[in-house]
């Protein structure tokens, strides 16, 4: 925080809501490491700053959810970890939507071009929204919509490495590919990942 400005009260509130599916396989793919993690115990001190944490809410598709990651979640920053049947586009939306009442700014911790309309819609209402992304695999429309970008590299990652033999193994890499999507007359890349694509088996948090 700049000192000039320490006397200033901030009073905003935050809500941050992670796309988990995105934010796993970008890292996965830049990194090409399957046991690589987001490090929240340092990430999200840096996204918040001086602000105040509201809610953190953890989407993900796939039935191989850690408990050891949601019970992190719940102990270090009142979150949880909300299970999707499909994609967590629409759940995530709507919870945005419902929140944005109640808070002053949300963080969207995803590089998904498919959120541009969700973020084109919170600002309309008096929300700040910020996006905290992998470059590599972030839509620049995304981008420019958004009030601000927070950039995640290497160092908001870990790898995860098993304690014993009998640890669930990861699953194998799985490449994703780009896709052109037309958003008012402009091709933008967007990510597209396989469906059954699981990597992040239970209890390996």
């Amino acid at each position: 925080m700049n000192p000039n400005f320490q006397g200033v009260v901030i009073t905003q509130s935050v809500a941050i809501l992670i796309d988990g599916n995105n934010m796993e396989r970008s890292i996965h793919e830049v990194s090409g490491d399957e046991g690589a993690m987001i490090n929240f115990d340092t990430l999200i001190p840096k996204l918040i700053v001086n602000r105040a944490l509201n809610r953190l809410i953890y989407f993900r598709e796939g039935r191989y959810i850690s408990s050891k990651l949601a019970a992190r979640l719940h102990t270090n920053y009142h979150g949880s970890v909300r299970p999707c049947h499909k994609s967590a586009d629409i759940p995530l939306s709507i919870t945005a939507m419902q929140l944005a009442s109640k808070v002053d700014t949300i963080i969207i911790m995803s590089g998904d071009s498919d959120f541009i309309e969700l973020v084109r819609h919170l600002k309309s209402e008096g929300v700040r929204v910020e996006i905290a992304a992998v470059p590599e695999s972030t839509s620049n429309l995304l981008v420019e919509e958004a009030d601000y970008y927070h950039t995640i590299s290497e160092e908001d990652w870990f790898t995860f490495q098993p304690q014993s033999a009998n640890a669930a193994p990861l699953r194998k890499k799985t490449n994703f590919h780009l896709r052109k999507r037309r958003y008012n007359n402009t091709s933008e890349p967007t990510m597209v990942f396989p469906s059954d694509s699981v990597v992040l088996p239970d209890d390996n948090y």
